[in-house]
């Protein structure tokens, strides 16, 4: 005789999960594995970025703070051009515009350019190599010239004086805007998904069209990029406490 039994508790929540509630929570755990992945590619993205964006951006950000003489003319240009246009625009003309040239489809630049990881890391490099020069342009400009003065009168020269004086300043006073560009980024990184690369939201879009859903899989997608979010304030809040410690008062 056949032992019949009843429904399971997992058999009850895929029910609740595919019948009684707004969001199929369930189908979006079984593809775990695709949104696990989604991250991968997300983080290694803005990661890679902003580690060579931001090394990028420190000698721009020198030579237009100390007004260089024709670069400080050059880095404006460059930091107008991918501050004025939207990432989207730019990661387009890198990755389509470039191959309708023979020349570049000719060149050793070839390889890299009609690969899309590759097309929409150049752009993310550049695009945040602007803001962030910017952001630390401000923030050479912004230390106090009596700081300046003083390591002048110290006999440091004019590298020692930037490399010891200047540069640990600014940076410690770019540290709250440098952490918002580091947010917008994530949320810049969605366009990748439109050139073929599965980040976060490409998993979203793939779970979406794969079982005919209107807003599971971008809803997901949300709450992922929400976590990533939280845990990159609460990393700059340490990083701040951390650099602005001699800034708090001490007890008598």
């Amino acid at each position: 005789m056949d032992d019949e039994r009843g429904p399971t508790l997992l058999d009850a929540i895929r029910d609740f999960s595919e019948n009684a509630s707004p969001l199929d929570f369930v189908l979006i755990l079984e593809h775990w594995d695709m949104f696990l992945a989604g991250i991968g590619y997300t983080l290694v993205l803005v990661v890679v970025a902003l580690v060579v964006g931001g090394l990028l951006s420190l000698p721009l950000a020198v030579a237009r703070a100390y007004r260089t003489p024709v670069a400080n003319q050059v880095i404006w240009a460059y930091v107008y051009l991918f501050r004025g246009t939207p990432l989207l625009v730019q990661l387009y003309i890198i990755y389509y515009g470039a191959g309708q040239f023979e020349l570049v489809r000719e060149s050793f630049l070839w390889p890299v350019l009609r690969e899309p990881l590759w097309c929409t890391l150049i752009a993310f490099v550049l695009n945040t190599a602007a803001y962030t020069t910017e952001i630390f342009r401000g923030a050479i400009e912004a230390v106090p010239f009596g700081e300046v003065e003083a390591a002048k009168a110290y006999g440091m020269s004019a590298w020692r004086r930037t490399t010891r004086i200047v540069l640990p300043n600014a940076l410690r006073r770019a540290l709250p805007a440098y952490s918002n560009e580091v947010i917008f980024m994530l949320h810049g990184s969605v366009v990748a998904s439109t050139v073929t690369i599965v980040d976060i939201l490409g998993a979203g879009r793939i779970l979406n069209s794969k079982y005919y859903l209107a807003y599971e899989g971008f809803i997901a997608a949300a709450v992922l990029y929400m976590v990533l979010v939280y845990v990159i304030t609460r990393g700059f809040r340490i990083w701040e406490r951390h650099w602005h410690a001699h800034l708090r008062p001490r007890e008598a």
